[in-house]
C-alpha cells in the first residue's frame, strides 16, 4: 500500500501582495502587468509571468523549483483575475 501524495494549494493574497505555499511566505513585486518577481525573505528567487493565456515560473538559482513557482503563478494570476 502506498501512502496518499497530497498537493498543498498556494494561497494568493492580493492586498499583502503574496503568496503562501509550502510553509513559507513569498513577496511579490510587479515588474509589468503580467510579469512578476517572487521574493522570499527579500531576497528574489524567480519570476512569474503570465503569457499566451499560461501562467508560467521561472526560478533564479537554486531556491525554489519550477513546478514550486508554477504553483504560485497559478495561485496569483487567478487572484489578480478575479
Amino acid at each position: 500500500m502506498c501512502a496518499a501524495m497530497t498537493i498543498e494549494a498556494a494561497v494568493a493574497d492580493t492586498s499583502t501582495k503574496t503568496v503562501a505555499f509550502g510553509g513559507k511566505t513569498y513577496q511579490i513585486q510587479a515588474l509589468s502587468d503580467d510579469s512578476y518577481t517572487v521574493l522570499l525573505a527579500g531576497i528574489p528567487v524567480g519570476r512569474v509571468v503570465y503569457s499566451f493565456g499560461a501562467a508560467n515560473g521561472v526560478p533564479e538559482g537554486d531556491a525554489i523549483s519550477e513546478d514550486d513557482l508554477y504553483a504560485i503563478a497559478e495561485s496569483w494570476f487567478a487572484a489578480v483575475d478575479a
